[in-house]
């Protein structure tokens, strides 16, 4: 055998296993775990650790919900008042990732360097969210791996228009994060 297919095989052996990053999410609908590609959207998936770290996740709301779309949250108490934000993440929407359905992407502005705490999460395949040799686009940076009958859960809620917040899509009961937590992965 030769000596570079020997190192080959020898580095496999060795190479560390990267394990994925698990969050478990529980809302007022019912649970449902992401797994995060700190491999393809680490910046990303860094910023989002942030706010499931710190806790300031729970008590927020899903406030703009979309069937055949998205369903979106993080960045309102269920009150819709906005709650703080770190410093936006730098986009990485050029990282291979799609917007298909059941992925978790971030929310942002025009400004394609904008994501803070909003995300989404995909119920379709949304292509036009992507970047473009053109444009970036939305930073896809996980999916839901578990309890995706959850988000369609969600999707079937009544909405209603709040034109004193200047938003559509808000479900009539709030549809809470109640926990939001690391996991372990199997």
């Amino acid at each position: 055998m030769k000596i570079w297919a020997l190192l080959g095989i020898l580095a496999l052996v060795v190479a560390p296993v990267q394990a994925s990053v698990m969050v478990a999410v529980e809302t007022t609908q019912g649970d449902f775990v992401l797994q995060l590609n700190e491999d393809k959207a680490p910046k990303t998936v860094s910023n989002f650790l942030r706010y499931v770290d710190d806790g300031s996740y729970v008590g927020t709301q899903f406030h703009r919900v979309i069937p055949r779309f998205v369903v979106q949250g993080g960045g309102f108490d269920q009150d819709l008042n906005r709650r703080p934000t770190y410093e936006p993440v730098d986009n990485e929407s050029l990282n291979g990732l799609r917007n298909r359905r059941a992925t978790i992407a971030m929310a942002r502005t025009q400004d394609p360097d904008s994501a803070t705490r909003q995300f989404y999460i995909n119920v379709s395949d949304n292509g036009f969210l992507d970047a473009t040799p053109n444009k970036l686009g939305y930073t896809v940076f996980g999916r839901v791996v578990e309890g995706f009958n959850t988000i369609l859960t969600i999707t079937e809620q009544p909405t209603v228009t709040i034109p004193s917040k200047r938003m559509q899509d808000v479900p009539q009961q709030p549809i809470i994060i109640t926990a939001i937590n690391r996991v372990s992965t199997p």
